[in-house]
């Protein structure tokens, strides 16, 4: 006899515990599990306003870094020192490139969502659980929980190991997405981290030479643009570096934020 439980440890499963949806019942072929698919079904897509806006703006934010540190700092120094200005060109843009990579392959991977419509009877019986075995039911997605899984009310989905659910990759954090998260927060972290140092020295340069030959731009434009950039860079350098640290503790002891959450107010 297996018995089933309707998992309610989740906030957006706590409403309607034991009643199913009856659409549900037509959940179970696997054209109907199309739910966050673009392109064909070959792509993972979460169509939210806010998390749409949040990812562009991100890609807005690295493009402003990018046009502050190359037209502003790196290539009028061309001619004067090459071997500065190529180097950090160099280092600059194999940052960036990794950083938008990261952050696509984050935000199109599929997550790890439980497949939907798997929880009908028939389904069941046809998965090889041992005699007496307890199961956990999404009410919400009508489909068998495994263990460490969550709903997210923004997917719509439960997601196997799931951490977070990030608006700035506009996707869940889960079991199959993780790394690219973790190489993002990464390559946010150092890309800040450069322009920062980069944005102070040439404010330190500016301020010994007068402004004179400073850059391209008017020297009031010049000190909003760096300054900018500095606040920038220091907000992102703290925020992901505390993001990466707590993902790589989280790796390390096998845990997520959902679960270090529940032991908290458990």
């Amino acid at each position: 006899m297996i018995r089933e439980f309707y998992d309610s440890s989740d906030e957006d499963d706590m409403e309607s515990q034991y009643q199913v949806d009856p659409e549900c019942l037509v959940l179970t072929r696997p054209d109907r599990d199309m739910h966050n698919r673009c392109c064909g079904g070959k792509a993972w897509c979460i169509k939210d306003i806010c998390g749409i806006i949040c990812a562009v703006l991100t890609w807005l934010l690295i493009l402003y870094a990018e046009f502050v540190v190359m037209m502003v700092m790196l290539l009028p120094g061309l001619s004067s020192y090459p071997l500065y200005a190529y180097v950090n060109i160099f280092i600059f843009q194999s940052l960036a490139f990794l950083a938008f990579a990261s952050h696509l392959r984050t935000m199109f991977t599929d997550p790890g969502a439980v497949p939907k419509g798997n929880a009908t009877k028939e389904m069941i019986k046809q998965m090889s659980f041992r005699e007496g075995q307890v199961i956990f039911k999404c009410t919400k997605c009508c489909s068998i929980k495994p263990e460490r899984a969550h709903h997210c009310s923004v997917c719509q989905r439960c997601i196997r190991k799931m951490d977070h659910h990030c608006p700035w990759v506009n996707n869940c954090v889960g079991e199959n997405n993780q790394k690219y998260f973790v190489l993002f927060t990464f390559y946010i972290a150092a890309i800040s981290i450069h322009s920062l140092t980069l944005s102070v020295y040439q404010f330190v340069t500016c301020i010994r030479h007068e402004w004179r030959d400073c850059s391209a731009y008017s020297p009031p434009a010049t000190v909003v643009l760096l300054l900018f950039l500095i606040a920038e860079a220091l907000l992102f350098a703290i925020f992901t570096a505390v993001m990466l640290v707590t993902q790589l503790h989280a790796i390390w002891n096998d845990e997520t934020v959902n679960i270090k959450h529940f032991n908290l107010f458990s």
